[in-house]
């Protein structure tokens, strides 16, 4: 980091513009700003996660990994033209979702956001990782630029998180809540 915050009010962004990593102005609500603010308040929520869990539990370096990952994705997002993702986060992902998986019994029924803290937090972490995917992919389709790896990324990180959320339902002895329709076919 070349220059150093030494004042964090400046006032430049008071006319609604905000300065990018690289290059220039833009709104403040322009799909690349946009994005970036969805990626930092997952980044949070993942932050939000680990406090909930402690730094001694088995999966703080995972999500520890991808709190910084998901800087890089906003970092990347900031600085039109530099990748600073690689392909193998897709695969590290995909790692992390297949030995949690394998320990969770096969999903019958759709569950509900719940089960206990650390599940409920994982949970708002995959929805609000699914609406930055949302995001991204719509200011993906605005410019030439195209994040593809970062959208990937996201769509398999909602997932981890989902697969997450079903280990830490059953963690403490509780369990994964359980979808049931009022609206359910009577048997004819």
């Amino acid at each position: 980091m070349g220059n150093r915050l030494s004042k964090i009010y400046t006032r430049t962004g008071d006319a609604g513009d905000t300065g990018l990593g690289m290059e220039g102005r833009v709104p403040k609500d322009s799909g690349r700003i946009a994005s970036m603010g969805d990626i930092d308040e997952l980044n949070s929520l993942v932050g939000f996660l680990m406090v909930c869990l402690g730094d001694h539990h088995s999966e703080y370096p995972m999500l520890s990994q991808i709190q910084h990952d998901l800087f890089d994705l906003g970092g990347e997002l900031a600085m039109p033209g530099y990748e600073l993702l690689d392909a193998a986060l897709i695969s590290d992902l995909e790692d992390h979702i297949d030995r949690i998986n394998e320990h969770l019994p096969p999903l019958k029924n759709f569950i509900l956001p719940g089960g206990n803290e650390a599940a409920s937090r994982c949970h708002l972490a995959r929805a609000t990782c699914r609406r930055a995917e949302r995001t991204l992919v719509a200011f993906n389709r605005q410019e030439a630029e195209g994040h593809v790896l970062a959208q990937q990324y996201l769509n398999r990180l909602s997932d981890l998180f989902f697969v997450l959320a079903r280990q830490l339902a059953r963690a403490d002895g509780s369990q994964e809540v359980l979808w049931q329709s009022r609206h359910r076919k009577k048997d004819a």
